[in-house]
């Protein structure tokens, strides 16, 4: 991806891929690097909680933030994987 590649060289923000709604726009991408037995403890970490490693980074990440009084209001839920439930009102009639 010299694209990618192009734009972190220039500290600007890539371009997001095509076809990709407005909600993965507004993610911010970061380039972390970490010991492998910190990543590996992570990573199990997020399967015993069924999340994905960058899930359980950012729920990590959120929680230090809420417990040290530094994260922002503006900030919205982490978003549930799967299907949203559904609507009580959208239920078919029986």
């Amino acid at each position: 991806m010299p694209h990618l590649r192009e734009a972190q060289r220039r500290g600007a923000e890539p371009p997001a891929p095509s076809g990709m709604g407005d909600a993965v726009a507004e993610r911010k991408s970061l380039l972390l690097r970490l010991d492998p037995a910190v990543h590996d403890a992570v990573a199990r970490w997020a399967a015993d909680e069924l999340r994905s490693t960058n899930a359980q980074i950012e729920f990590l990440l959120r929680r230090a933030l809420s417990q040290a009084g530094r994260l922002p209001r503006t900030v919205g839920a982490i978003p549930r994987p799967g299907r949203p439930k559904a609507d009580p009102e959208d239920a078919p009639d029986d």
